[in-house]
């Protein structure tokens, strides 16, 4: 049997501990670290039980109790079966009671023994669980990421966010891209209120304020973006967005996000790793897919897996010259087979002109529309087998 733990700790040397322990229980590892234990953790612990039903979370109380067995009691009331492991440097009757009451399965005394953290997870093991099922109340995000700049990135983010406003999903786009800001122009929209306002008011942000400053778009779907002052860049930062995120997932059934290309960027990265699913978008040049390689090292070295990470190859052409790659060759550069491919097709640059998604117009987008309704099915697991371009 394997075990897989979600670690939370705002201490890096007990989580390094938990760590290093598991070196010696055989097919194990940790999952997911968070560094908050606070009434938001249950978020965080969704997304990834989504992709890992079968694990386990420690939950180390000792930073602030009272904070932590309110963010036990969340995870539990969220995911009843999830089997939670607390730790604590107290450990008197009281407080493990009061672990066990909060919804613990088990508790571990600070500083962590190497016996005792084992007999743990021996327990564990030995305890019938559930697969957790939790993860399905949230609201997706959906980050589309380029390889470099202009291989489309904004524009598959547009037009993804409306195939889901089409559908009646209630979904937001948000522009991540604090230098080129391209999302508000490919819609023809002018917003009054940016990112700038979301952070001034994240601390009484409810769903009827934040729908109250921000701009919809004929489609449907919430749109809210940086402002045009570049000089405004630092006032929006990656814990903001950790707290706005963690509000979307909440209130809205999908959430786009267009993150540009610049992946150092610590709000960028913080959206990644609140993603449920990660579009690397390149095209089939070799420089494109020489950005792609580095980037997927990168996040791969990040935490991230192939599950997580999706290639999407834009403007793909089957027959193609010299210079650019086919999608055999992008496959063994990235030891990573490609998601999907976008055609090329005129009604992209076309829709763009007209300041409208392309899908807005699906008569004289053609063929490229149903594609890439395809590309959403398959994206969102509306439809379980490739359709159209499917790579």
């Amino acid at each position: 049997m394997s075990v897989n733990l979600l670690v939370a700790s705002s201490d890096e040397h007990f989580r390094e501990i938990i760590r290093e322990n598991l070196l010696n229980v055989p097919n194990s590892k940790v999952l997911s670290e968070y560094t908050d234990v606070n009434t938001n953790l249950y978020i965080r612990v969704l997304q990834d039980l989504e992709r890992h039903p079968d694990a386990a979370l420690v939950a180390d109380i000792s930073f602030d109790p009272e904070a932590g067995l309110a963010a036990l009691q969340k995870v539990k009331q969220a995911v009843p079966e999830l089997y939670v492991i607390a730790s604590n440097f107290q450990a008197d009757g009281e407080t493990v009671l009061a672990c066990l009451r909060a919804g613990a399965s088990d508790f571990l005394t600070q500083p962590l023994k190497r016996l005792e953290f084992r007999e743990a997870i021996t327990r564990m093991e030995a305890t019938p669980r559930r697969v957790s099922t939790g993860g399905s109340r949230l609201g997706k995000i959906y980050t589309f990421i380029g390889a470099k700049g202009g291989v489309g990135t904004t524009t598959l983010a547009v037009n993804f966010a409306g195939v889901l406003a089409q559908r009646k999903q209630n979904s937001v786009l948000l522009d991540m891209d604090w230098t080129a800001n391209d999302v508000a122009m490919h819609l023809g929209a002018a917003p009054q209120y940016t990112l700038m306002e979301v952070g001034e008011n994240l601390s009484k942000m409810d769903q009827a304020l934040f729908e109250g400053f921000v701009t919809r778009d004929p489609l449907g779907f919430i749109l809210v973006g940086p402002p045009d002052a570049l000089e405004q860049r630092g006032y929006f930062t990656e814990p903001m967005f950790r707290e706005f995120s963690t509000f979307l997932v909440e209130k809205y059934q999908a959430v786009v996000v267009d993150a540009g290309r610049n992946i150092n960027d610590d709000v960028v990265l913080g959206a990644l790793q609140a993603s449920n699913t990660i579009f690397l978008v390149l095209t089939q040049d070799y420089s494109s897919i020489r950005n792609a390689q580095r980037y997927l090292a990168f996040l791969m070295r990040m935490g991230f897996t192939q599950d997580q990470l999706k290639i999407v190859v834009n403007r793909y052409q089957k027959k193609h010259d010299m210079h650019m790659a086919s999608l055999e060759q992008i496959t063994s550069t990235l030891n990573q087979p490609a998601f999907y491919g976008i055609p090329q097709s005129p009604a992209f640059p076309a829709s763009l002109n007209k300041a409208r998604p392309m899908i807005s117009d699906r008569q004289s987008a053609g063929e490229l529309d149903r594609i890439f309704r395809s590309f959403v099915d398959k994206a969102t697991g509306v439809k379980k087998e490739a359709v159209g371009k499917s790579a």
